[in-house]
């Protein structure tokens, strides 16, 4: 599903990307799929030479659920401190399980492709219990997390019709208040996926290279 948005990276970015086939819910729920990423993390990174890739300049980054994987691999990577990463790449991340079960900002987050109760479906697939209820782990909704010392500098996309506009909005300002360079970027009047399902549109194209600009920006450091 996202070959195209990895080629575009690579094409344009000369760098390598490695595409994780995670397992996927329900039938494998939680913590598979991370698991998987974790994995892969560690496999690109004890073949960083025979994939040319600088030890010192391993990305991670996702989309939708996988931006939340994304989110979820940058603290177990941190705590279980095997493999450095240098950058986080969050697009329209899905990172709080209980989002849509409380008062939003906004009667028009949510309305349009990823709804409230797709999200409430998809987040009970993948715990296998109800969404928000007590003790799912941080390594399954990055939100959870008490702690965000210490984490790779971030970036964060979102649109401003997107139903997770305020926990991606609020864990950005947790990222900043603890000290974690964090980018973040609102595309007006967007919903989730917006740009995969009008990639041409003035708007898609303006979020493409906002998000390109930054993680070539944190290779380049």
């Amino acid at each position: 599903m996202d070959d195209a948005r990895c080629r575009n990276l690579v094409n344009e970015l000369g760098i390598v990307i490695v595409s994780v086939d995670y397992r996927l819910a329900p039938e494998a729920p939680y913590p598979a799929a991370i698991e998987d990423c974790y994995a892969v993390l560690k496999w690109t990174h004890a073949n960083a030479d025979k994939l040319s890739v600088d030890r010192a300049r391993i990305a991670i980054g996702g989309d939708s659920a996988g931006g939340g994987l994304t989110a979820c691999l940058a603290l177990m990577a941190r705590d279980r401190a095997e493999v450095p990463v240098c950058f986080q790449l969050l697009i329209y991340p899905m990172l709080d399980d209980r989002t849509g079960t409380t008062v939003m900002s906004s009667p028009e987050l949510g309305k349009y492709i990823w709804t409230r109760s797709a999200n409430h479906y998809a987040w009970n697939a993948y715990l296998g219990q109800a969404p928000g209820s007590a003790g799912v782990s941080e390594y399954a909704a990055a939100f959870r997390a008490a702690d965000l010392h210490g984490l790779p500098p971030a970036y964060i996309g979102v649109g401003s019709l997107d139903l997770f506009l305020d926990e991606d909005l609020e864990y950005a300002k947790r990222l900043m208040a603890v000290g974690v360079p964090t980018e973040v970027c609102v595309i007006p009047g967007a919903y989730h996926v917006f740009d995969v399902f009008i990639p041409e549109a003035p708007l898609s194209k303006i979020f493409k290279n906002s998000y390109f600009s930054a993680l070539k920006r944190a290779f380049a450091k």
